[in-house]
């Protein structure tokens, strides 16, 4: 009995490579793209880098103490935890919060969970997505061109250009670790060096890639793809979180159905979703997968043969359903039956919901247009994308007449949307009276980020179109027709301004009979 069998959770050391030198290596491979977010964006980058490792290695060693187990924070993991989180933030975010996600994850998804090796799902990673659930604000404040605003991934999404040298270089703003430069470098050299797998890394980037040409809407547009993949998190979640060995699958073919899971999952949320920054959710929703990949695609040994070994063995291979765990059967069953639900729900729930947008809308006209009794639908044509793309990806819904008592002209009323907000569209009614002047505006949908880009509803923002008679109105203008930019939210501010532009040109040119 001198030579016991020691069994332990993963990583397994399997040769002179230790986790402590692996963990070495990636944090050298992270420091270019920390050095470079630091240059560009100051000390208080720094002071996050430091407050996120620092409190994740203070948490697991006082975790250690507490439980008394073996101090185990000279595996340099919880150093790399801190350094990935740091790297994922704005610059602009306050100092609490990586501190606050660093002991998220170091606490709940790692240590409540048996330590390293025994996450389900990646402690940096998760600990982003607590931070963006709980803390929006602060997490949503980036800095883009000296101006606190939407990310380069945003306004892409929005419709708007992009400089992708600056998005290369890590110079356009974003988070922190955003130089894809640098991040490809570190990255290449952990494949180099065998430390990460390229079957997860270049799998992701390629199902992303080819997922995003054939449903982006923009085909194989060089300029467009290599706008995407250098935003949005997408070569640090390649190169850096997909690759986490616990949270990945052990074979090279279910690590390249993982690494494709995660590349598509992430195109379908960056194209349909409304968050332009959703990469995080599809590597977590790949590591929840991560069990089942490793359950149905083993690696087959060397010379193994199994239908001969199971016929001389007298095994019998049961049917496709009782190989099916009884887990999945389950989870199948209750999502069915809770679309099923839905569905119902659904149904019965359309018509009251469309009353009451209705009633909505019809509210928002009357705010508009005080003196009106009544509306009177005008005919509209061509107006989707109004103007061309003069306006931005505006869409001219509806036109109306406001009577007055006496059945006279009282005004009009345009509904206008706007797709280039930061959470689009932005809907809503535009009040003029008969000489073009502004009455009022007033949204009918809008789903900007709380405390930013929802400042647009603010008295303080609408009245400034009140009562002015302009041909157009201007950002930040000094005249009769400037506009004040929301702090912080610059894309909203311009979807709005587009969208009131777009109408006082629908009422000019089309209504009072100016041409189109």
């Amino acid at each position: 009995m001198s030579q016991q069998l020691h069994l332990s959770a993963g990583p397994h050391v399997r040769d002179r490579w230790t986790t402590p030198f692996i963990m070495m290596i990636v944090l050298l491979a992270l420091l270019p793209t920390a050095v470079i977010g630091v240059v560009v964006n100051g000390l208080n980058a720094l002071w996050i880098i430091l407050a996120s490792i620092g409190a994740a290695v203070l948490t697991e060693l006082l975790f250690c103490l507490v439980t008394r187990r073996k101090i185990t924070i000279f595996d340099g993991s919880a150093a790399v935890t801190g350094m990935l989180l740091a790297l994922c933030l704005s610059p602009n975010t306050p100092v609490i919060l990586p501190v606050v996600g660093s002991v998220f994850a170091i606490l709940v998804v790692k240590c409540c969970f048996g330590g390293l090796g025994k996450n389900f799902i990646n402690p940096a990673l998760a600990a982003r997505c607590f931070l963006l659930l709980s803390f929006s604000n602060g997490m949503t404040n980036y800095p883009v061109d000296a101006v606190s605003g939407a990310t380069p991934i945003a306004a892409l999404k929005a419709g708007s250009m992009v400089n992708v040298t600056s998005m290369f270089l890590g110079t356009a703003g974003g988070v922190i670790g955003g130089s894809i430069v640098a991040l490809l470098i570190g990255g290449l050299v952990l494949w180099g060096l065998d430390v990460i797998h390229g079957e997860i890394c270049f799998s992701v980037i390629g199902g992303f890639t080819l997922c995003l040409a054939l449903f982006g809407g923009h085909g194989f547009d060089p300029a467009y793809l290599a706008a995407q993949l250098c935003g949005g998190g997408v070569v640090m979640g390649a190169f850096f979180m997909a690759t986490d060995y616990t949270t990945s699958p052990v074979s090279r073919l279910g690590q390249l159905v993982y690494g494709c899971l995660i590349g598509v999952l992430g195109a379908l949320f960056r194209i349909f979703g409304k968050s332009a920054d959703s990469f995080s959710y599809s590597i977590i929703i790949a590591n929840l997968f991560t069990p089942l990949i490793d359950l149905y695609i083993v690696p087959k040994p060397y010379a193994y043969r199994k239908r001969a070994i199971d016929k001389a063995a007298g095994v019998v291979k049961p049917p496709l359903y009782k190989r099916i765990p009884k887990p999945v059967i389950a989870l199948t069953i209750i999502a069915a039956l809770a679309g099923l639900a839905l569905s119902g729900v659904f149904s019965m729930t359309k018509g009251p919901i469309e009353a009451n947008e209705e009633k909505k809308q019809q509210a928002s006209f009357r705010i508009v247009c005080e003196d009106a009794v009544d509306f009177e639908q005008l005919e509209v044509r061509d107006g989707t994308n109004y103007g061309s793309g003069k306006f931005g990806s505006t869409t001219i819904e509806q036109a109306l007449r406001a009577v007055g008592a006496n059945g006279e002209t009282a005004g009009y009323v345009l509904v206008i949307s706007n797709r280039n907000a930061y959470n689009p569209p932005i809907k809503l009614a535009l009040g003029v009276d008969p000489e073009g002047r502004v009455n009022r505006i007033s949204f009918i949908e809008i789903n900007e980020t709380p405390g930013k880009g929802s400042l647009a509803d603010e008295s303080k923002f609408k009245d400034q179109f009140s009562g002015k008679l302009a041909d157009s109105f201007v950002l930040n203008g000094t005249g009769e027709d400037g506009i004040d930019a929301i702090s912080g939210a610059t894309v909203t501010t311009k979807a709005v301004l587009n969208a009131v532009n777009a109408g006082l040109d629908f009422f000019r040119n089309v209504i009072m009979g100016g041409g189109n």
